[in-house]
Parts: C-alpha cells; structure tokens; sequence
C-alpha cells in the first residue's frame, strides 16, 4: 500500500494543473493556448504556457512563400491552388510523360513540361478562379484561384 501513496501525491499534484490547462480562459482573442507541465525534483509542478499557431497561414496562401503545381500519375496537384495576381507559380512534372498547364483562356502557359522538368507561369492579374488542363492530356484539370 505505501507504494501507492507517491502516485496519488503525483496525481493529486498534477490534476489541477491538467483541469486548468483544459478550461477556458475567457479572454475571447481567439489565440489558441495550451499549458505544459513539468513535475519538479521537490514535487511540486511547474507550468509555462505554450502557443500554438493554429492561425498561421499555409504556404499555398502565403504571400512570400512559393507556389508550387506538382503533376503526378496524370493529376495536378493541388488540385486548385490560391495565388496573388502577378505571382510566379512553379510547375514540377513527376510523370513519366510530357504535360503541360494551360489556361482554358490560354492567359498562362507552361508550355510542353518534359518528365522531371519544372516551368514557370505567371498568375494573371484579374481575380477570380482560372480553370486549366494540360492540353496533351484534356481530362487533367485543375484551377489558379487569383485573389
């Protein structure tokens, strides 16, 4: 029985900390938060808060990241990509044959993109989704989400 006694101090130790890192805090900034725990050598618990971005924006809408169209087993990937007007947007063809990415409105055009080549497009400056297909291969689509 006393073997027992250290864990129930343990716990009795740690669920206050667990239960408040579970409540709310109630200050509505919406900034996710968590509280991490760490018990101590004396046997008292310390807590340090912990941010997560949960906001952070992914690279595909970042405004400095780079926008990447990747074509694999005959399938553009992602499938609608989000991009600022005027951005350069990188096309990578992982196929085992040529494609290419073209504008249903031919405003951009990779060109033919050989196997394990990569090209580059220009998004157009008009906002607004912009379907397109690889002209070898018609039912590949995707779309260029310009906003």
């Amino acid at each position: 029985m006393t073997r027992s006694r250290p864990l129930r101090a343990a716990a009795a130790l740690l669920l206050p900390a667990v239960l408040a890192a579970c409540s709310s805090s109630g200050s509505g900034s919406g900034t996710p938060s968590t509280t991490a725990t760490s018990p101590l050598q004396s046997g008292t618990v310390a807590t340090s808060p912990v941010q997560s971005s949960a906001a952070a924006a992914s690279p595909a809408e970042s405004s400095t990241a780079a926008l990447q169209v990747t074509i694999k087993d005959f399938a553009f990937s992602p499938a609608t990509l989000k991009a600022g007007p005027g951005r350069t947007v990188t096309v990578t063809n992982q196929d085992t044959t040529a494609h290419t990415l073209t504008a249903a409105d031919k405003s951009f055009d990779t060109g033919t993109i050989a196997p394990g080549a990569t090209a580059t497009f220009t998004a157009p400056q008009q906002a607004g989704d912009h379907p397109y297909i690889c002209t070898i291969h018609p039912f590949m689509h995707g779309t260029l989400a310009v906003g």
